[in-house]
């Protein structure tokens, strides 16, 4: 199926469930990382990426057996896999499979190639209730609003990927386009400038796939430190200004499929409101 039609296939309010299955899905992944890899001052150890190829989530790298290799997550069908290259190796389709025995046999495979059991390992973080409360996989029902919700992880990295290019000479620049399993957003972090990370100035943009400030995934691109709400600059279409616990320009889902070209028309809107917070910023 087309991505522009896929994305418009679901309404975004109807993803949340898809949402949640994911979210904790994805703690497999960061909880192997975290077993097998020097601990990053910024936790960017236990980050994800993006495959767009095959449409899937990667963990960092894992030195095991001599070879790089990764946990990789599908979401349509919901499947875990252990990745050698690019090639997986082993796979577990998870649809009522319980958490506890995704997490058996993927240590069964890290085991297998010599790095060190993940199950154990404790999260620094707390999830949604909706994600925690989830003991077993049961994805079949969400099947096609779990490919929906890639084809929103895809269109982000896409265009942030483009972004990151396209600002590459600005420095220190962008930071590599990841996933973060605490809040499940994918994003880069374009520091325009060095010093104290909580004076520096800077422009985080990403997309999170829905959360307690919209029940829907949307865009954002927020200015760093919070810039000033009484007199914001007006944004072009499809966004708006979001001023509740923080502040950044936002394109929701709904705003998305207002466009009638998503893969031309949004872009732009990304690229011009990151400009616009570059000039609220001063930099």
């Amino acid at each position: 199926m087309n991505p522009e039609i896929e994305l418009r296939a679901h309404a975004p309010k109807t993803l949340s469930r898809a949402r949640a299955i994911a979210h904790k899905a994805a703690q497999l992944l960061t909880k192997a990382a975290r077993a097998n890899l020097p601990v990053a001052p910024d936790d960017s150890h236990s980050n994800l990426g993006w495959d767009d190829k095959e449409q899937r989530f990667l963990s960092q790298p894992l030195p095991g057996a001599g070879k790089n290799h990764f946990v990789g997550l599908s979401l349509s069908p919901l499947r875990l896999s252990l990745v050698t290259g690019n090639q997986s190796v082993a796979e577990m389709d998870l649809e009522n499979v319980s958490v506890s025995d995704a997490a058996k046999w993927l240590d069964g495979r890290l085991d297998g190639i010599g790095l060190s059991k993940a199950e154990a390992v404790k999260l620094p973080y707390d999830l949604p209730p909706e994600v925690s409360e989830i003991n077993i996989f049961i994805a079949a029902a969400e099947a096609e609003r779990l490919s929906a919700l890639a084809c929103w992880f895809n269109l982000a990295h896409s265009v942030l990927s483009g972004l990151a290019k396209d600002n590459s000479g600005l420095v220190p620049g962008p930071s590599p386009v990841r996933c973060w399993p605490h809040h499940f957003d994918i994003a880069t972090y374009v520091s325009l400038e060095t010093g104290d990370f909580e004076t520096a100035r800077g422009i985080g943009v990403g997309m999170s796939p829905g959360d307690e400030s919209y029940d829907q995934p949307y865009f954002y691109i927020n200015p760093w430190p919070h810039i000033k709400t009484d007199d914001l600059p007006e944004l072009p279409a499809p966004g708006h200004w979001h001023t509740k616990g923080f502040v950044g320009a936002i394109a929701t889902s709904e705003e998305v499929l207002s466009l009638n070209n998503i893969a031309d028309q949004f872009p732009e809107f990304v690229n011009s409101a990151f400009s616009i917070g570059r000039e609220a910023l001063g930099v």
